[in-house]
């Protein structure tokens, strides 16, 4: 007759109570070496860059830095900055008219809408701009009074419109054109089924604009928008052509009288990634105040605070 301990098996080292503890398994990651690889060819090639600059004689620094901050060069920074709030202001405004035009009803408002940002956007800025400097070969005169009778106010075009207007003109009317395409795509990434729920709960229309539209609609906006802004910054360098004195044509000025063309180029250059900087940090706090309730999990950490807690646990180490 078999007796219990011939038929159960014998108790393992895990059920006895006096039995050691076992050795906690322990997981170990996968080795990349490719990745590893591949990370110190590229730390190569970049320190490789940054040395070639930094001792490239060519580069002259100390001019450089003798022309970083001269009066004409921030004068003329001064301007671009102005030039690119300015337009960039005004193009969201007549750009969120347009926008409003093309989500219009009336088949009119949305083909005129059409054929502005298809023009505007298929021609090159370079060439809206010389347009409108030698628009007074199409009309040498402007004038306001009656249609097809007389004219009661009459404004020479050549004395109306000059470099500064007409870069503010046409930087502007380009920057509508995207704008309206940017506004346009945020509303339109608003679900309507949220429309429909505030009109059932009696919503006013301003108040379902501010409410529900603008928040969410701004969460696709504010990147493209932020874009936009780099990329008018940088494109007010185009106004140089016009003998508008930005950041470019200033620094053109010295190095055409200087020959030391290198240098001053080096000196817009840093100008523009610093500002660009700037304005990229700026995007990312934008961003992150119109994502907030967007995900469960909240926000991820700035730099700043990880930065924080890595020297924090640094320190506690």
């Amino acid at each position: 007759m078999a007796t219990p301990q011939d038929v159960l098996p014998a108790p393992s080292a895990l059920d006895r109570p006096d039995a050691p503890p076992a050795a906690e398994a322990r997981i170990v990651a996968r080795r990349k070496p490719g990745q590893w690889a591949a990370a110190a060819v590229a730390l190569l090639l970049a320190a490789m860059a940054v040395n070639s600059v930094i001792r490239n004689k060519a580069f002259q620094w100390s001019v450089v830095a003798d022309w970083f901050t001269a009066r004409s060069v921030l004068d003329g920074l001064a301007l671009t900055l102005w030039l690119t709030a300015v337009t960039l202001a005004l193009g969201f405004v007549l750009g969120t008219l347009l926008a409003t035009m093309r989500l219009s009803a009336n088949p009119v408002l949305r083909t005129l809408s059409w054929v502005y940002i298809w023009v505007f956007r298929s021609t090159p800025p370079l060439v809206q701009l010389l347009f409108f400097f030698n628009i007074g070969a199409l009309y040498p005169t402007l004038g306001l009074g009656v249609p097809f009778g007389p004219e009661f106010v009459t404004v020479r075009t050549v004395n109306l419109m000059g470099p500064t207007l007409t870069a503010v003109i046409g930087l502007t009317l380009l920057e509508t054109a995207y704008a309206a395409e940017v506004i346009r795509g945020g509303i339109l990434s608003v679900d309507r089924g949220q429309l429909e729920a505030a009109s059932a709960l009696g919503l006013g229309r301003w108040r379902v604009l501010r409410r529900i539209v603008v928040p969410q609609a701004m969460r696709a906006i504010v990147p493209t928008a932020g874009n936009m802004l780099i990329g008018a910054l940088k494109g007010t360098s185009i106004v140089s052509v016009l003998a508008v004195s930005d950041l470019l044509y200033s620094v053109q000025l010295v190095y055409l009288q200087s020959y030391r063309v290198i240098p001053m180029l080096m000196v817009a250059t840093i100008w523009y990634l610093v500002v660009t900087t700037l304005l990229s940090v700026g995007q990312y706090y934008v961003e992150r105040h119109f994502a907030r309730g967007a995900t469960r999990d909240g926000l991820p950490p700035t730099p700043l605070q990880r930065a924080r807690a890595a020297f924090v646990k640094v320190v506690r180490a």
